[in-house]
């Protein structure tokens, strides 16, 4: 597999929630932005774990941190860094957000020349971008940001009520796969040295992989700690030698009940979920649209799918095999999801796994993150 980007020069290592997510639940992490009340206290007076959630990126954002390793001298609290990591995760939200007009990312996409010279964080995100171009051979395709925006997608959708699923899959057309466009825009962007290069006329989307890259990014400066989570809105990162002993327990939610239909207990990597209720609003023409593209058409993808989840090495992989997984229909699916395991849930409710999803993903002694 190709090597994953990286954030800073590194290279990254391979509560309440809308129903169809991946969360860690209530008992690891709260929801009102506090220190999880857990009681236990270092030797040195230092309380852990910490907590934290906030609401970003148009989702709930939930981070969970253990002591720091045994020698880490000077290393921030769990609490400190939970704080440290809301506001780096703030502004890595604001640089890449294509809903904001002064973003990176918007300046980008507005800018008419085909050279335009960018920070290391954009150029990872467009990196990131084409390396899920390449790894779901081009379902997961970055170059959308017109057609999302076409298919009502323009603005952000944050604090509105996602319209029902139920009604939205009675009206839904004919259910088939989707395919990666015939034009391949993504193989038209580059980057090069500090500068991204794309023809005029192709915007970029680092929507979907700028949450898994974030993830695996605060998961990298998370590592002095035993054991930690971050969840960036159901891209969840797990790390740290604690973890790999004593796994996360992940529940998965059902799309259309919003009731638990999985455990995962996941020791290292992550897991992620894609759905089609997530970001589900009504048309001016009286349909439903979602934020799930066909690259082939450009328009919402009905693939005889509502939810898939993934395990894989990194947040940023996850996240990738996730939306693949759901773009390419039942049959396809299984075969995306084989190498790692996960999910995915059919229109009619039916949950289908992939894998041998009883064993703890990660973990010391159940081999390395596969």
């Amino acid at each position: 597999m190709t090597e994953m980007p990286s954030v800073d020069g590194t290279i990254l290592p391979g509560g309440t929630t809308m129903p169809g997510r991946t969360t860690i639940p209530a008992d690891t992490t709260i929801s009102d932005g506090t220190t999880i009340p857990d009681g236990t206290t270092s030797p040195d007076g230092i309380a852990f774990p910490a907590g934290i959630a906030f609401r970003c990126m148009g989702s709930e954002i939930r981070l969970t941190v253990e002591r720091p390793l045994a020698g880490g001298a000077g290393t921030p609290s769990p609490r400190e860094a939970c704080e440290r990591e809301r506001a780096y995760i703030e502004s890595f939200a604001a640089r890449l957000s294509r809903f904001r007009g002064e973003s990176e990312l918007s300046r980008l996409n507005a800018d008419r020349r085909r050279r335009v010279a960018a920070s290391p964080l954009l150029l990872t995100a467009v990196r990131a971008g084409l390396w899920a171009a390449r790894r779901s051979g081009g379902l997961v395709d970055p170059t959308l940001a017109g057609a999302i925006a076409e298919a009502g997608y323009a603005r952000s959708r944050e604090g509105e009520r996602p319209a029902s699923l139920a009604d939205a899959l009675a009206c839904a057309p004919p259910r088939r796969p989707a395919r990666a466009a015939a034009r391949a825009d993504w193989r038209r962007v580059s980057v090069r040295n500090d500068a991204i290069e794309r023809p005029r006329g192709i915007a970029l989307d680092t929507g979907g992989t700028g949450k898994g890259l974030c993830a695996d990014a605060v998961a990298h400066r998370l590592s002095p700690y035993t054991r930690f989570a971050v969840d960036c809105g159901g891209d969840i990162a797990i790390g740290g030698l604690g973890a790999q002993l004593d796994p996360y327990e992940v529940e998965v939610e059902h799309p259309l009940t919003g009731e638990s239909i999985r455990t995962l207990r996941v020791g290292g990597g992550g897991v992620a979920t894609s759905g089609l209720n997530v970001a589900l609003w009504r048309t001016p023409d009286g349909g439903f649209a979602h934020h799930l593209l066909d690259p082939s058409t450009g328009r919402p993808a009905w693939t005889g799918l509502i939810g898939a989840t993934a395990l894989g090495a990194s947040s940023l992989e996850e996240e990738t095999l996730a939306k693949a997984a759901l773009l390419a229909g039942p049959d396809g699916a299984c075969r995306i999801l084989a190498e790692h395991g996960g999910l995915i849930v059919a229109d009619d409710g039916e949950v289908i796994e992939v894998g041998r999803l009883d064993e703890p993903f990660g973990a010391l002694g159940a081999g390395s993150v596969r």
